[in-house]
């Protein structure tokens, strides 16, 4: 139901975009998050924005260098990546939460629905 995409290889110092589509469903009233994970370490939180759009909140390790958007007309989040690092390599994951016009939330328990995953590899 949720499709990532996006991933790849760059440099540290570059940018990459995510999408996370929805399908069969729309979750245009259910708040949105991307987490990661790097290899041999647990799931993480990055970033989750608001059903609106409106709100967001971002880990501290990413704010000023990442941005969250949605567009429900399109049922799609993005992640805009910028200034990566190499401690960004991970597999990111999309979620959306549990319930409709839920508070957003930065525990990955919140999110009922999750995407495949998509790898992003940050080169030094």
């Amino acid at each position: 139901q949720l499709q990532a995409s996006g991933g790849g290889l760059v440099q540290a110092g570059g940018s990459l975009r995510l999408s996370c589509a929805a399908s069969g469903r729309t979750f245009s009233n259910n708040p949105m998050g991307w987490f990661r994970q790097a290899p041999g370490k647990g799931r993480e939180f990055v970033v989750a924005i608001s059903w609106s759009g409106t709100r967001t909140d971002y880990a501290r390790f990413v704010k000023g260098r990442f941005t969250i958007s949605r567009d429900n007309a399109k049922n799609t989040v993005y992640l805009q990546m910028n200034s990566l690092k190499p401690e960004d390599t991970a597999v990111y994951y999309c979620a959306a939460a549990r319930y409709p016009l839920a508070t957003m939330s930065t525990t990955a328990s919140a999110y009922g629905y999750w995407g495949q995953g998509t790898q992003v590899t940050v080169s030094s």
